[in-house]
């Protein structure tokens, strides 16, 4: 693997942790959210990540076979999860049903603060990968003066 090619496929991996926490920041925002402009409460989301093939050129691909199996990753789509959600009882909100319950967003505050520290751990590891490549650069041009 190149430099560009590490570089690409950890630009790739802070992407998309970037696009993660922002996910799970939304979660975390509206995890008391119980009317909507669709109506209902709201509804979880996730991304959806993808591996994506690190190739810029055709040339490339005809030229370095060691890189073949190189993959960067790239969100998909950030999807909407399909729980229901959760119902709580609460008689004097504005939105209560008949019964006295609220239905409230299917967010789990402790999963979604968990789900963050995981994000953070691998935008991280992401930013360690970078900055070893490019020292290796330095160093490799450093031996070339």
């Amino acid at each position: 693997m190149d430099f560009f090619s590490s570089m690409r496929v950890s630009a790739s991996g802070l992407d998309a942790q970037t696009k993660r926490m922002n996910t799970i920041s939304s979660n975390i925002a509206n995890a008391e959210t119980t009317r909507t402009a669709e109506g209902g409460p709201y509804k979880k989301k996730d991304p959806i990540f993808t591996a994506n093939t690190d190739r810029e050129s055709f040339g490339e691909i005809l030229e370095n076979k060691l890189d073949e199996n190189v993959q960067g990753v790239l969100v998909e789509e950030i999807a909407e999860d399909q729980k229901p959600p959760r119902m709580v009882y609460n008689p004097s909100h504005p939105d209560a049903n008949s019964e006295g319950y609220v239905s409230m967003p299917n967010v789990n505050v402790v999963e979604e603060m968990a789900n963050m520290i995981s994000a953070q751990r691998s935008y991280e590891a992401n930013v360690t990968a970078m900055n070893a490549a490019k020292a290796m650069a330095q160093k490799a041009l450093e031996i070339g003066r």
